[in-house]
């Protein structure tokens, strides 16, 4: 005799259950060190509090210190594994790394151009370790199709520079406001510039990290600069933000905690290998010294997050 089944519960009825956290769709390339990468964007908005949607569109060939080459994804392939999904999940935020090739781009593209209405977080990494014959196609038509659909470009500064004003001559580095006028021909709507160099009145440096958009700067945050390398940063804050805005916060508020997180996430980094640092991602969940010793649980990770904003001191 076989059991009758149980009556259905509330929990059965999809209607019902609470709802899922945001959704973000990242495309980005399969980082084996963790830092970067697929690896680095899954871990990030998991910590945020958002559900990871990867789509790998390369496999690098790299380590904690550098990165040496990668075999690319078909473009097709690419593509298939977003359309997959994309039929059966809602998502609320895109966020864009590393692309592999032109091909990908144009896959991509096409993919982002029926969902106009999601906001997208697009990173620009280094890509000096690319050859030139790979490199120029692949800058084009990021600069001719990503561009033009991106919500916020997120890179270092002098990234940025030369990819969006390759031919400036002036002694003095472009500021922000001026990389957002750039990226603004092309369709993109503001810039998160990080790594702005400044000089403080005592031997310590400070970097700036500045979201601008074509008619001047917005919001941003200085850090006293911390001598260390760190691996993984860039994608850390793009993916923050991205998963930020697609809870539904606020712009300026979603880049100041974005910020927040990933000074920490590299204050609590750790060096896993002979190379550079990785950011620890889940910082807020590591015991604190009244865990250690039995005392009280530790501060909630928002807690966290602005208790230690006074010692914020690293972007690179």
């Amino acid at each position: 005799m076989t059991p009758d089944p149980l009556p259905a519960t509330a929990t059965d009825d999809p209607a019902t259950e609470p709802p899922p956290p945001a959704c973000v769709m990242c495309f980005n390339a399969s980082d084996p060190s963790g830092a970067g990468g697929i690896a680095g964007d899954v871990s990030t908005i998991a910590a945020m509090g958002a559900h990871a949607l990867p789509v790998v569109t390369s496999i690098v060939m790299r380590d904690t210190a550098d990165t040496f080459d990668q075999h690319e994804i078909d473009a097709d392939v690419v593509a298939e594994q977003a359309r997959t999904i994309l039929e059966d999940v809602t998502i609320a935020g895109w966020k864009v790394g590393f692309l592999g090739n032109a091909d990908n781009i144009s896959a991509v593209a096409e993919v982002l151009s029926d969902y106009t209405e999601i906001p997208l977080v697009t990173y620009l990494p280094g890509l000096s370790w690319l050859e030139e014959e790979h490199l120029q196609p692949y800058l084009d038509a990021f600069r001719e199709l990503i561009l033009p659909a991106t919500e916020v470009l997120v890179g270092n500064h002098k990234t940025l520079q030369d990819f969006l004003l390759p031919d400036w001559e002036s002694e003095r580095p472009p500021s922000a406001r001026e990389l957002a006028v750039a990226a603004g021909e092309h369709g993109t709507r503001y810039v998160l510039v990080t790594g702005i160099m400044l000089t403080g009145k005592g031997p310590e440096q400070f970097i700036d990290n500045v979201l601008a958009s074509p008619q001047g700067a917005i919001t941003g945050e200085k850090f006293e600069r911390f001598e260390a390398g760190f691996v993984g940063a860039g994608d850390t804050l793009a993916a923050a933000l991205a998963s930020l805005l697609a809870a539904g916060s606020e712009l300026q508020a979603a880049v100041g905690e974005a910020l927040a997180f990933l000074d920490q996430s590299l204050d609590a980094g750790f060096r896993p290998g002979m190379g550079q640092i990785v950011p620890d991602r889940f910082f807020w969940a590591l015991p604190g010294p009244e865990d250690e010793e039995g005392g009280e649980a530790a501060p909630a990770a928002e807690t966290e997050i602005e208790d230690r904003k006074s010692t914020s001191r690293r972007i690179h």
